[in-house]
């Protein structure tokens, strides 16, 4: 086992990482930023380093400042965590590189599963369905209208190298198609230096249901079972929840039996997310792998009772896996809302600034994941996310009445979070009655 682990993170997953180190007997090494040094992420670990200015391009993406800050940590490997470098294949050969242990996949399976053509075209080899479309890249516009001729309009343009709904279009026939075609490029290219775009079939209102799955290097690869994350706005997921409403159990079955195949398919160790797209007929298309741990994973810890993070340190030291799938099982229901500093009364505009109170839910079933305290400065430079309210119940209706009753007990003062938003949500009939999809927080809520 590991001695020491840097966190190349900050946050609420620095945070959850330190804590599970703790557990295990590991020391934990935290990086932070300038607008981070009183986050407690860094008052919590057991040494910390600042690896830059404010601006992530300037601290937690800088590689040689992660790298300087492990070596003179003298860490034995080093966890992404989720966002920033985590899905960055290149830092994961350099950590490797420079003798750390990176946890997480090998830089290979990374690369070719952080390519959503190849991703695709290993699905198909491990007899995973995929929706109808392109063979590969798409070069030219003709060749683009001929493919959408032969799978049908509508349909979808997807950057090869995307992520977050970033050079993504929907076209309805051949004319938009091509000017579609060319915003998806230089989107994808301004965004992630690839303008490789494929085309796919929409799929209209589809629900998205996605399989935790782990695996370790001796060949031993489990399922976590499904989290429904169908409540998004703007391809941003709000609210996730396992088991999923109205999914049956042998499509359930199915889906989860796909996501061992991909994984298992791509030689791949450690945490993994295989997501999938389902229809209104509860037919399942693969649409990506996140070659890292998410940050709905708590969903899945609560229905299993397994700390994934634990689990991703054990099998990146070279350990089996303590469990076999036989002895997963899916209990209860965890339902998981993420509070974000943002106004839902104004479009949800980002609102950083101090917290002046703050009092966190508690209770049977209730569990709070955050770096947040009274006096925290919720910094304008990354991702609004302030903490992660879980819930786990025996049914999903109980869930839901303990989840609401733990949003009204959190009380913020000094900036607007999105708390009041959720409420509204799960007091919603089609929320309740699992009739959701993922343009559905658009129809029902924004206008």
């Amino acid at each position: 086992m590991f001695e020491k682990i840097l966190i190349a993170n900050r946050g609420e997953i620095a945070l959850r990482i330190i804590r599970a180190c703790r557990e295990m007997g590991v020391r934990s090494v935290a990086v932070y930023s300038e607008a981070d040094a009183e986050s407690m992420h860094v008052a919590l670990a057991d040494e910390a380093y600042c690896v830059g200015p404010a601006r992530s391009v300037d601290s937690y993406l800088k590689i040689d400042q992660i790298i300087a800050a492990a070596e003179v940590g003298n860490v034995d490997a080093i966890h992404p965590g989720y966002g920033f470098l985590a899905e960055n294949a290149h830092f994961n050969e350099v950590c490797r590189a420079s003798g750390f242990e990176f946890i997480g996949p090998s830089p290979q399976a990374m690369e070719k599963l952080g390519d959503k053509n190849t991703a695709r075209s290993m699905a198909i080899e491990a007899e995973v369905p995929v929706v109808p479309g392109s063979d590969g890249l798409v070069d030219t516009d003709a060749s683009a209208i001929e493919i959408a001729r032969s799978i049908g309009f509508p349909v979808l343009i997807k950057a090869t190298a995307g992520g977050g709904g970033k050079g993504m279009r929907v076209a309805t026939d051949e004319a938009q198609l091509v000017s579609a075609l060319s915003q998806a490029r230089n989107e994808a290219q301004a965004a992630f230096g690839n303008a490789g775009v494929y085309l796919e079939r929409y799929v209209g209102n589809p629900r998205h249901i996605e399989v935790q799955v782990i695996a370790d290097h001796h060949g031993n690869v489990c399922h976590l079972f499904e989290r429904d994350c169908s409540v998004q706005r703007r391809h941003q997921k709000l609210i996730e929840e396992s088991p999923s409403p109205h999914l049956p159990e042998d499509r359930r079955t199915e889906i989860c039996e796909a996501a061992v195949r991909m994984i298992r398919g791509a030689e791949y160790s450690n945490a993994a997310t295989v997501e999938f797209i389902v229809d209104s007929e509860n037919r399942f298309y693969f649409i990506e792998v996140n070659a890292r741990i998410q940050v709905e994973h708590p969903v899945s810890e609560m229905i299993t009772g397994v700390d994934l993070i634990k689990a991703q340190i054990e099998v990146a030291a070279g350990e089996k896996l303590s469990f076999r799938q036989e002895d997963l099982k899916s209990i209860g229901h965890a339902i998981e809302c993420r509070i974000n500093a943002e106004d839902p009364d104004k479009g949800f505009r980002p609102s950083p600034g101090k917290i002046t109170k703050l009092f966190t839910p508690g209770g049977l079933g209730v569990r709070f994941d955050s770096h947040v305290y009274g006096g925290y400065v919720v910094p304008p430079y990354y991702d609004s996310m302030i903490g992660k309210l879980i819930v786990h119940r025996p049914t999903r209706e109980a869930a839901i009445a303990t989840m609401r009753r733990a949003l009204v007990e959190m009380q913020v003062e000094g900036i607007a979070t999105t708390a009041s938003f959720h409420d509204r949500v799960l007091q919603h009939p089609d929320f309740v009655q699992g009739r959701h999809d993922t343009k559905w927080v658009e129809r029902e809520f924004i206008n």
